[in-house]
């Protein structure tokens, strides 16, 4: 069995996941083998067998685990999608701006073949809703969120939609700051409506540009930034 650090103090819950975290992400067991079991996990850890079965848990959560009834807990993935998900909070606005446009530009083109009446309407309900907003920063962003929200379930990947739901929070922090920040150009609601015409018309190579113009400008604001 691989090499389990002991846990000596602390929250023993905590210690146990990042032990097993680690353990699986140096690969002492690779995706798809299983673990040992509970009790042997539990002695080389130090820890009661409902510490490991906890840890066990939250690991099998965010998916890094499987448990597979009657089995035994195998290994699914060996980067923790929380952790990942972290680093791309701590990177720079224009990385995640970079990041954004790509995600948005592919779901936009998407979304321009593939929409429904129901897609229009949900696009359509929240520009009109950010329009109404004004100078309210706050509800502005919300539907400014849903609009793009809105464009990416129009695309009908669900794989694509995944993704982008797994980068909401970065998403939702462009948007605030892009809105706030008075050096970064603000995209117009005649911008996202332009998006959205290409959408009902069916034309993805417009969309696709569109998409990737709204936030061009605020991109190209932060590159000057960084060469200053």
């Amino acid at each position: 069995m691989a090499e389990l650090t002991r846990i000596r103090r602390g929250s023993l819950v905590d210690t146990a996941i990042d032990s097993l975290r680690d353990a699986i992400q140096q690969e002492h067991w690779r995706v798809g083998e299983r673990l040992p079991v509970e009790a042997s996990l539990s002695e080389a850890l130090g820890v009661s067998r409902n510490t490991v079965r906890e840890a066990v848990r939250v690991l099998v959560h965010v998916g890094m685990l499987e448990t597979r009834q009657g089995d035994g807990t195998y290994v699914r993935a060996v980067r923790d999608p929380g952790e990942a998900l972290r680093r791309v909070a701590r990177s720079r606005l224009r990385d995640q701006l970079e990041v954004r446009i790509m995600l948005e530009a592919e779901a936009a083109g998407l979304a321009a073949g593939r929409r429904t009446a129901g897609d229009l309407q949900r696009m359509t309900d929240a520009l009109d809703q950010r329009a109404r907003a004004g100078s309210n920063l706050a509800e502005r962003v919300s539907h400014d969120e849903r609009f793009h929200h809105a464009v990416v379930e129009a695309a009908h990947n669900p794989a694509l939609l995944e993704m982008y739901r797994y980068f909401a929070q970065s998403v939702a922090e462009t948007i605030e700051r892009t809105e706030q920040d008075a050096d970064l150009p603000e995209p117009s609601q005649e911008d996202h409506e332009l998006l959205l015409a290409a959408i009902r018309q069916q034309n993805p190579e417009r969309a696709v540009t569109l998409a990737r113009a709204l936030l061009a400008p605020s991109l190209a604001a932060l590159e000057g930034r960084d060469t200053q």
